[in-house]
This record gives C-alpha cells, structure tokens and sequence, in this order.
C-alpha cells in the first residue's frame, strides 16, 4: 500500500467515526451510486471479474439499508423497504445475468434514493434549526 492509500484510508475511517449516523446513510447511498456506476462500466468493457465485485458491493450496502431500516411508524415506510428489497434483486440481475437493464435501472434507483434521503437530511435540519430558534 502506497503512503498516499494510506493517508486516504486514514482520512476515511476517522470520516466514518466520527460522522453522524444521518451523514453516514448519505455516504453508504453515495457509495452504493458510484459501486453501481463502476459496475455497470466494468461491465461495458468486458471486465466481469471487477464488475461482480462491484454490484456485490452494492448488494451489501442495501443489504445494509434494509437491516437497520424501521420501517413501522414511518410514512412510506413500507413502501421503502419494498423499494430496497427490489433494488437487491435488480442488483443481481445485473450481476448474475450480465443485464445492462437491469443495471442501468438499479442505477436510477440508488440515484433517486440517495437523493430522497438527501432531501429528507436536508428538511431535518432546517426544522432542526427552526426549532433550534425558538428556544
């Protein structure tokens, strides 16, 4: 491992340690879109092995999700859970089938759940600070 890798993971792990648990969904959901788009490069240029191991990246991450997600009591909540269980099984299917399909529709998912929780870390805190004004 170069100096450079190692300062990088350095960098990285005391991110992850001492992010809050709203900033470290955005960056698992960060992750999840940039394993799905290598995925589905790696895959263009013929590059199985690399491709495999990038959609099964993705798969933990939303195996992730859908393990720590509580969807009772939560407005949509359900409905999300539904919405992680299919990405999983479209994430597969890219991987297994080699479906490009099936991997540029996972792609537009992970994109447009990254930016729904965004949006909702985003409404969070400007309530936060609303709230934070009134006291």
């Amino acid at each position: 491992m170069t100096l450079q890798q190692t300062a990088r993971n350095t960098y990285v792990e005391g991110s992850v340690q001492t992010a809050s648990p709203e900033r470290l969904l955005l960056m698992l959901l960060d992750r999840l879109v940039l394993d799905v788009e290598r995925g589905l490069r790696a895959q263009a240029e013929k590059a199985y092995p690399q491709a495999g191991k990038d959609f099964v990246h993705a798969q933990a991450i939303v195996t992730h999700l859908m393990s720590t997600f509580q969807p009772e009591g939560l407005k949509g909540g359900p409905e999300l859970m539904s919405l992680y269980m299919y990405l999983n099984r479209r994430l597969i299917q890219a991987n297994v089938r080699r479906d490009e399909k099936a991997g540029k529709e996972s792609l537009w998912l992970a994109k447009n759940i990254n930016d729904l929780w965004k949006r909702v870390a985003v409404a969070a805190a400007a309530e936060a600070k609303a709230n934070e004004g009134k006291k």
